[in-house]
């Protein structure tokens, strides 16, 4: 009878115990406080849906007072940040495509001599508009400060100059996504979010798998060397990934009818580096698991910057430089800006070089440590 009544001291008992498994089992402990840890700095201080001080390159034909004004205007409203000068239309349209920078103002040579008839003269505003909720606010506060920059200068008989309509005739052109659809960035996006996971998770329970069964056994009885196991077991997710990648372009181009202005197969050259990548690293923790759920637990802890710190949910450009210094660690930023340069961009591969040196160092680096750590799994 006493067996079936609650007791307090069989429930410490249970507690105890739980608390002591814990203790021992130090990664998935680690992994309970650091990712909690992670959600808050990064939902807290890194996330930021209105980013400021964006790239900006300027080609000005006019250098005269109102230009000057106008120029000011732009960057004290904090949006802007001038970190280039281009010479000749060509060079601002390449400075848009690499991705150098987010915006191109445009000032005429006639600016100001038809801002003084009251002609309104023309401001042209480029935008790279791959992610709409980067640019959004920042051409928001242009319409608001075109209307009242120069309310200043035009006084006394320039006075009549202040029309209803605003002194300037501002034109926004909206490259590469210029009806700001959400579905251009987000489903190109998908591509690398959905490769990092399920290639980062799968392969991450490989070798555990094999230890937790028993079969590693027979893995260190064969001549089989630790780089052609890893190799071994790499290569057959490599064409899972490419089945998931085609599944994704299709559905893009079917359902949502994504532009592709560039060239498909050069994409699918490039995403060898990036599956290789994340494979490599799925491997790398499935040296380092002692068990199943550790190599799960260390592929979320991989995961979640590798979706919020990538620029794929918020504004790359909107996030304080330490965490943009973190996600340019990580593979799946440098693909994300690929996939959309190549899609939406028509980018080939003089554009898209910069972002391949970092993720074959990351390929290198995650390879390295993985057969390393798999040399000491053998001893």
């Amino acid at each position: 009878m006493s067996a079936s009544r609650f007791t307090l001291h069989r429930l410490w008992a249970i507690v105890l115990k739980e608390f002591i498994q814990m203790k021992r089992d130090r990664v998935t402990f680690g992994m309970m406080v650091g990712i909690p840890l992670m959600q808050l700095m990064l939902f807290g201080f890194a996330i930021n849906s209105d980013p400021k001080h964006l790239p900006t390159a300027i080609r000005a034909a006019d250098q005269g007072p109102f230009a000057r004004t106008l120029v000011a205007a732009l960057r004290t409203s904090g949006y802007f940040t001038l970190t280039h000068e281009a010479a000749t239309e060509a060079e601002a349209r390449r400075l848009l495509q690499l991705g150098e920078v987010q915006f191109v103002i445009n000032i005429p040579e006639d600016f100001s001599r038809r801002l003084l008839r009251g002609e309104r003269p023309s401001l042209l505003i480029e935008a790279d508009a791959t992610d709409p909720s980067a640019t959004g606010p920042a051409l928001n506060a242009v319409r608001a400060i075109a209307d009242h920059v120069l309310d200043r200068d035009l006084t006394g008989p320039l006075a009549r100059l202040r029309a209803k309509a605003g002194p300037l005739d501002l034109q926004l052109h909206a490259h590469y996504n210029p009806e700001n659809i959400t579905q251009y960035n987000v489903v190109p996006g998908l591509m690398g979010v959905v490769l990092t996971m399920t290639m980062v998770i799968i392969t991450a329970l490989a070798i555990t798998r094999e230890r937790e069964r028993g079969t590693m056994e027979n893995l260190l009885a064969t001549p089989v060397r630790p780089f052609e196991v890893m190799l071994g077991k790499i290569i057959p997710y490599i064409v899972v990934g490419y089945i998931q990648m085609t599944l994704i372009l299709v559905a893009s181009y079917v359902v949502f009818r994504v532009p592709m202005i560039g060239s498909l197969p050069l994409l699918y050259a490039v995403s060898f580096l990036f599956i290789a990548a994340n494979l490599a690293m799925g491997i790398t923790f499935s040296t380092l698991a002692k068990n199943q759920l550790q190599a799960v637990q260390m592929a979320f802890f991989f995961f979640l910057p590798s979706i919020l710190l990538s620029g794929f949910m918020f504004p790359f450009r909107g996030m304080p430089e330490w965490a943009q210094w973190v996600g340019s660690i990580l593979p799946n930023t440098h693909y994300l800006r690929i996939v959309r340069g190549i899609l939406l961009k028509g980018n080939g591969l003089a554009e898209i070089t910069p972002e391949l040196w970092p993720l074959l160092a990351f390929l290198v680096v995650a390879m390295a440590v993985g057969v390393k750590r798999y040399r000491q799994t053998l001893d």
